[in-house]
């Protein structure tokens, strides 16, 4: 499949959708450091620790030609209905059976980004949560994202219970 975004060519058969592999927890770590400014970044721990204990709520995109990820989406599921701020450091919140899942984070590297990738991802991610038996998705975000997450099919439910980072989020969900 080809997709032309931005005038960019992007063919998502480059790269392979798959849950990560417990080698790549430092890459991942590496890019979330790029992702997101020290405050917002999870820390190097607790992405440990999600990716020791819920490794089937990551889903990567690994470039082909390469053979390192190029990007992922993570979170947790949990029958809690509201995102808090808990989710993003206390692993014990996560539940394998819940019906929703708090997304803790969308990372692309800079050189994937304006191509279709993060929508490639949350589809991919949608769809195998969905299978899952999940309900909804539930993400938050600063105000410049609203409107990407809006064309990924998210609704803005207003402003989060979130103050992570010291910053104010929106709270978006996605109904499977």
């Amino acid at each position: 499949i080809d997709i032309i975004i931005g005038g960019k060519k992007m063919s998502f058969e480059q790269f392979e959708f798959r849950t990560i592999l417990k080698s790549e927890a430092e890459q991942a770590v590496t890019i979330e450091h790029i992702c997101f400014p020290p405050n917002e970044a999870c820390s190097r721990q607790a992405m440990l620790t999600r990716i020791e204990n819920a490794s089937e709520q990551f889903l990567v995109a690994v470039d082909k030609t390469t053979g390192k990820l190029a990007g992922f989406i993570n979170g947790l599921s949990t029958y809690e209905d509201k995102f808090r701020d808990e989710f993003f450091t206390d692993i014990s919140l996560y539940d394998p059976k819940g019906e929703n899942v708090m997304i803790l984070g969308l990372d692309v590297l800079p050189e994937y980004r304006n191509r279709g990738l993060a929508r490639e991802i949350v589809r991919n991610f949608s769809i195998m949560e969905k299978e899952k038996g999940r309900k909804t998705l539930i993400l938050t975000c600063l105000d410049e994202k609203v409107k990407m997450y809006e064309k990924l099919g998210f609704s803005d439910k207003g402003m989060a219970d979130s103050t992570w980072g010291g910053e104010e989020w929106h709270e978006m969900t996605y109904s499977l």
